[in-house]
């Protein structure tokens, strides 16, 4: 049977999802934990890649197993021995041909950011931006994102089969205080591509750049240049997959 998982993890100490040799990474000890448990080798397929030191509260993946077995049992077993950065959410059977990466909808990722000094408390979990900072400016910058665009110069991707083309539907700033929490959701993003984004309203929002900035880098017909800006992988949340 097909099984969806869903998973959180502080991503701090993670060489971000995806197995690597040598390396410790969530996908590796997810499949370390259920190997073991289910006394054969088991691969997952996640919803996307994070980023080493990039969060999520609730990433999914598939995997299948070759009998019936008790999935809330599966989960408390799991649970019992894997890294205690990483926690099953649940296990809940799906279709044969679901698949946690291409039958995905779409996505709802968050930046965190604290204006100010840093916080040895916080640190890992948002970027403590110590510089001036114009929200007006930032909030403009950000709502250029919103929509159908071609997003080649705000990811490494060295190619992509949709021509670099993603939609955002929405991007929404909350504010309190000194904290800002910026919710992206969309059909999905690429490697960096929210990183870049925030990145370049930072940029923005500081005044190193002009509000324009974004719009001439979201030109189809323009040649790629990768912005060089880039915010750090602490602040960022996956925080959702839809299907």
């Amino acid at each position: 049977m097909r099984v969806l998982g869903t998973v959180s993890y502080k991503g701090t100490k993670f060489l971000g999802w995806a197995k690597q040799p040598t390396v410790i990474t969530v996908q590796g000890e997810i499949e370390k934990a259920l190997s073991q448990v289910l006394n054969t080798e088991t691969t997952i397929f996640g919803s996307g890649r994070t980023d080493a030191g990039v969060h999520a509260l609730e990433q999914t993946f598939t995997f299948d197993i070759n009998k019936e077995i008790d999935l809330d049992k599966l989960c408390y077993s799991i649970n019992r021995m894997i890294d205690k950065d990483i926690k099953i959410l649940s296990f809940k059977q799906v279709d044969d041909d679901f698949h946690a990466r291409f039958s995905a909808k779409g996505k709802t990722y968050m930046y965190k950011i604290r204006l100010g000094v840093k916080d040895p408390f916080e640190n890992e979990y948002q970027y403590v931006y110590p510089f001036s900072f114009d929200y007006d400016l930032f909030s403009k910058a950000l709502k250029q994102f919103e929509g159908m665009h071609c997003f080649k110069d705000f990811t490494s991707k060295e190619e992509d089969e949709d021509n670099y083309v993603r939609e955002i539907f929405s991007v929404v700033l909350k504010k309190q205080d000194n904290d800002i929490v910026v919710e992206f959701t969309g059909t999905g993003f690429m490697r960096y591509q929210i990183r870049n984004m925030m990145g370049a309203a930072l940029a923005i929002a500081s005044k190193n750049e002009e509000l324009d900035f974004i719009s001439y880098h979201l030109k189809e017909d323009k040649v790629r240049e990768i912005v060089q800006y880039k915010a750090p992988p602490q602040g960022l949340y996956l925080v959702k997959v839809y299907y």
